[in-house]
């Protein structure tokens, strides 16, 4: 199997108000910026290829959206083999939205990531506790994250003696809805294929977890712990929940103790109960989620795609932009 390139498109630290600044893109806007790549960091299945992306700080701009486009297009042509990008969040502020959608990594490059941490931490992750959490994301995707995980765990599951498994379940979906119009959710029942009368959404849902999670009984006499996510309304939250206000609500994680090896693909934080032990997997690589588990439980470590990625960079590249 030919090994895949990761191109990390990462911010460049820089004095954008010095005007000896070198490494900074300068000069006019309307001259081609050319960005230089340098290999960070090589796995058995995959290398790592970095892009440093400097600051402007002619008349202290930023980067027009269309010249680092096309400036990060030319660099990523030059990358021999089976490339894929990723991106630092920083970088992607720069572009506008509707170019977002060219620069996510496959879910392949991000497996593969997920794959390499998880060999870095789940031994020891799992050495004392033995337990694997994991908290779903969005409903629709539900059915991939499942295959994926259950890929990825695969070598750790005969190691495994207690896994959690939260979702979004019934009450969670139908009471996150129901300060919308009945004309609007008799619209979306209709549009996400469920019609008045029929099961319900979290009943459906909670049955295709159950039948998925078979396979771990059968294979490895593990009995997966279904747990839906609490929906909690602002007045409800605490001093923690920053992000909800208003009448919003935000879906969290129940009373139970997660722990071992914890894998997220949620796109907001849950706020699990963390144990004293264990790794905790940012899937999705969110910054704000970095901060909380760093604040509620400094002792276990979070890690993320993102995060190896900005290591391998780290006081590692010290490249220049090129103006012709």
């Amino acid at each position: 199997m030919e090994q895949e390139t990761i191109l990390y498109y990462y911010p460049l630290a820089g004095q954008s108000d010095s005007a000896d600044n070198t490494t900074a893109a300068k000069k006019h806007w309307f001259q081609e910026a050319v960005l230089q790549t340098r290999q960070l960091g090589a796995q058995e299945e995959f290398c790592v290829m970095g892009c440093a992306i400097p600051p402007f700080y002619y008349r202290k701009k930023e980067w027009r959206a269309p010249v680092l486009f096309e400036a990060m297009e030319a660099a990523l042509q030059t990358a021999a083999g089976m490339t894929d990008t990723c991106v630092h969040p920083d970088i992607l502020r720069f572009l506008e939205p509707k170019m977002w959608e060219r620069w996510q990594p496959c879910a392949r490059t991000i497996k593969l990531l997920l794959k390499y941490l998880l060999e870095q931490q789940a031994e020891k992750a799992l050495a004392r506790t033995g337990m694997v959490t994991v908290l779903l994301g969005q409903i629709g995707e539900t059915d991939q994250q499942l295959q994926t995980i259950r890929e990825l765990l695969a070598p750790y599951l005969p190691r495994v003696n207690r896994m959690l498994l939260y979702y979004e379940g019934q009450e969670t979906l139908r009471e996150s809805r129901e300060t919308e119009l009945e004309d609007g959710w008799k619209a979306w029942r209709r549009s996400s294929g469920y019609e008045d009368g029929g099961e319900t959404v979290g009943e459906d849902e909670r049955e295709m977890l159950q039948d998925y999670t078979e396979e771990y009984y059968y294979e490895y006499g593990l009995v997966v712990q279904l747990i839906p996510y609490n929906r909690v309304r602002a007045a409800e939250t605490t001093k923690d929940a920053l992000s909800v206000q208003g009448d919003s609500v935000t879906l969290r994680c129940g009373k139970e103790r997660c722990g071992g090896l914890i894998l997220d693909y949620s796109d907001g934080f849950r706020y699990p109960k963390l144990m004293s032990e264990g790794v905790y997997i940012d899937v999705v690589s969110d910054g704000e989620k970095e901060r909380l588990v760093n604040r509620k439980s400094p002792a276990i470590p979070y890690v993320s795609p993102l995060k190896y990625l900005d290591t391998l960079v780290k006081n590692s590249y010290d490249g220049k932009v090129k103006m012709k």
